[in-house]
């Protein structure tokens, strides 16, 4: 069994472990986060049947996974980073999940592109949690009004995603993002990476983000 499939499995088990433990039955996805990494390094886990990836950069992704993605119509990828307005275009070809929408212009820019070849992208909600002035994500008091923005251009709105500050406990982020996603009547949940994801598990994740874990460390 190749490293990064037994990776993964041993990541599936502790979190089923930790959430019967509280009695919760509904396990996250799982993304592999395969930025950086090369299609070799990633055949494995194709090969093994995993159908998640997700990417950060728009041109990385397109010369990586568009041949694959023909040979592999499941494979489900997922926009991870920050992404430009002027690569919408380009994403929405290749890309399944958005998980970093945070302005009504890049929201509106989807829906534009999207319209043009008839594609409907799930689409995530970064929130800026920490309110960290570094950090992309759309404040939480203006949530709401972008929440309603997407539905009334009728993006396939599905859920928040977050990044915690780092070296702080998250739980408490994880908490309010669970919160606000319910208070909004979204279902998925995007949140948790390799350090914190059974943590995130435990707050009702749907999508958790890990790549270091798999992979290993980029170099």
């Amino acid at each position: 069994m190749h490293s990064t499939v037994k990776n993964l499995l041993d990541i599936q088990d502790t979190i089923k472990v930790k959430l019967n433990e509280i009695n919760i039955i509904n396990y996250p996805k799982i993304i592999a986060v395969s930025k950086t990494f090369k299609i070799d390094q990633i055949s494995p886990l194709i090969d093994y049947g995993h159908i998640d990836f997700g990417e950060n950069k728009v041109q990385e992704a397109i010369e990586k996974w568009t041949d694959v993605k023909k040979i592999n119509p499941k494979i489900q990828l997922h926009m991870i980073g920050k992404l430009q307005t002027n690569k919408v275009k380009f994403a929405v070809k290749l890309f399944d999940y958005i998980h970093s929408v945070d302005s009504e212009k890049l929201a509106k820019k989807i829906a534009d592109e999207q319209s043009k070849i008839n594609k409907n992208i799930k689409i995530f909600l970064q929130v800026n949690i920490g309110d960290e002035n570094q950090k992309a994500g759309i404040n939480k008091n203006q949530l709401k009004n972008l929440v309603d923005y997407c539905k009334e251009i009728n993006l396939d709105l599905i859920g928040l995603m977050c990044i915690p500050p780092a070296n702080i406990n998250p739980e408490i982020y994880f908490d309010e993002m669970k919160n606000l996603n319910k208070a909004l009547g979204l279902v998925e949940l995007s949140m948790g990476m390799s350090s914190d994801y059974v943590i995130a598990s435990k707050y009702q994740s749907t999508f958790i983000r890990i790549g270091s874990s798999i992979f290993g460390q980029r170099s």
